[in-house]
């Protein structure tokens, strides 16, 4: 199978690596010619045979509007395109409308894994029509975890049910890390606790709040003890917004969420020990920049 790839940026890199790794031809694009295989989109195009398959990993807005209107531009009949990166769902059916005016058919891919799925694999999430989801599964046998393909990829439903999943998965990504750090400042603020790195340590087995997400804050601890080269300011990717804006539109309660992405917004008045927390498990498992310590 050969597929292109457009976007070539943190995961977009190790995307084609791992699937390449998993025996699919893989033509990436991108801007940055360090990386890229090609030097424009047509030749992109012209490398993958038809019909294509065409993933697009770039940033959500302007740029995924950008790239799929110009697909529709130059692609044939019966090419689909997948959108793996995060777009909002409600972009999906306009996407998908403007392909399939040109007869080219359309996927949304909710993608995890961050920086850690070229060494993990990634959990996918797929909305559109159950024969071009059909056509992607190679892509995600290669791209998912080994085990049981239930375990790491779902077709959701429909177009746009993808991206409205990974946009919930992102919300509680919020409420669980929100948790932890603020765990993790009442453990620093109490004086007789002696070893808050071994204590989180020690909850990585056997407890029911284990997870990838606790690895991580073992991680940036035995990085950085105290956390004292990270700023408490940290950034909301507009997931954690959709998902509330959804909450509040579906009249569904989401108060973890909601104070998860209000703390987010407090945390660029003021650090604070559990908002360095959050920057730093960010960093862990998506490279997202921190602020050094002010």
């Amino acid at each position: 199978m050969h597929i292109g790839l457009i976007g070539l940026g943190k995961m977009g890199f190790s995307m084609r690596e791992r699937l390449r790794r998993g025996g699919i031809d893989v033509t990436g694009f991108d801007c940055n010619p360090n990386v890229t295989d090609v030097s424009s989109l047509d030749e992109l195009l012209a490398s993958v045979p038809a019909p294509r398959l065409i993933w697009v990993m770039v940033p959500a807005g302007e740029i995924t509007d950008a790239v799929i209107s110009e697909l529709a531009e130059k692609l044939g009949l019966d090419d689909l395109v997948v959108d793996g990166g995060n777009s909002r769902f409600t972009e999906d059916q306009k996407h998908a409308e403007l392909l399939a005016s040109k007869g080219i058919r359309f996927v949304d891919m909710g993608v995890s894994g961050g920086i850690w799925g070229l060494q993990n694999g990634y959990g996918l999430m797929a909305g559109g029509d159950v024969v071009d989801v059909a056509r992607v599964l190679p892509v995600v046998d290669a791209l998912r975890p080994a085990g049981d393909r239930a375990d790491s990829f779902v077709h959701v439903g429909a177009v746009g049910a993808g991206h409205y999943a990974k946009m919930v998965h992102n919300g509680i990504e919020y409420g669980l890390m929100q948790s932890y750090a603020e765990g993790y400042e009442l453990l620093a603020s109490k004086d007789i606790v002696t070893d808050m790195q071994g204590t989180f340590r020690a909850w990585r087995k056997g407890t029911v709040v284990r997870s990838w997400l606790l690895d991580l804050v073992v991680k940036a601890l035995d990085e950085d003890p105290e956390l004292a080269s990270i700023d408490g300011y940290v950034e909301d990717s507009g997931e954690g917004r959709w998902t509330v804006e959804e909450a509040i539109a579906s009249a569904v309660p989401a108060p973890a969420i909601t104070a998860a992405l209000f703390a987010r917004f407090a945390s660029r008045e003021d650090s604070s020990p559990s908002m360095r927390m959050v920057s730093a498990l960010r960093n862990q498992f998506g490279g997202h920049a921190t602020r050094p310590a002010r």
